[in-house]
């Protein structure tokens, strides 16, 4: 389900889409949807795709990045750099929704920009998704970028152990999904949660799972 608080998000993100992004007084930062920040984590995540045998991805809020651009590590593209064999794509601000099962789901600055009424649902929703793999980024701390409405871009900002909590929360349903969760506290600085899932807390001796 989508609260009305969220659908009236979408129109003032498909606005900035269109019409460009307000950042403020930040000198080269894009006006429009186009940071790839997988890129700031790319040498974390390639060995997960690697041990998760990843040759799939869903990029869940991708902008209007590109994953066969070349670049986005010395000359090579995003589908290079990770060895990826299809990627598909969803921005509802951009009109693009090609939702299906992959082997891994990535969100990269998604999050924070979700209602809060609407969280535990997106989340739900990106779980639903990943057959092997889910890896998330979000950042806990306010945007240089504005809404149309004048309010922060970043509209939930929550602490690491707060998002934390809401991933453990629903990772139960889909036992075989791993989690790696990212969460920044600035740019470009992240507190890591290791990659866990719920069919390691099971098969753990004891009750008790520490947070890591």
């Amino acid at each position: 389900m989508t609260t009305d608080k969220q659908l009236q998000l979408f129109g003032l993100y498909t606005q900035m889409a269109h019409e460009g992004v307000d950042r403020g007084q930040v000198d080269g930062a894009p006006k429009d949807f186009s940071l790839m920040n997988i890129r700031l984590f790319k040498e974390m995540v390639a060995p997960l795709f690697l041990a998760n045998d990843i040759k799939s991805v869903l990029d869940y809020g991708c902008g209007n990045t590109s994953w066969d651009m070349p670049g986005f590590s010395d000359e090579r593209s995003a589908k290079e750099y990770f060895a990826i064999e299809s990627v598909w794509s969803y921005e509802p601000s951009l009109g693009l929704d090609e939702r299906q099962q992959a082997d891994a789901v990535v969100c990269f600055d998604v999050l924070e920009h979700v209602f809060l009424a609407d969280v535990s649902s997106v989340v739900w929703d990106l779980f639903s998704y990943a057959k092997k793999l889910l890896v998330v980024n979000v950042a806990c701390y306010p945007a240089g970028a504005l809404l149309p409405n004048g309010e922060n871009a970043h509209i939930t900002v929550r602490p690491p152990l707060w998002w934390k909590g809401v991933f453990d929360a629903v990772a139960p349903a889909f036992p075989d999904v791993v989690v790696c969760l990212y969460a920044s506290t600035e740019y470009a600085r992240a507190e890591v949660f290791s990659p866990a899932s719920p069919a390691e807390w099971l098969a753990a001796p004891g009750f008790t799972r520490p947070l890591v």
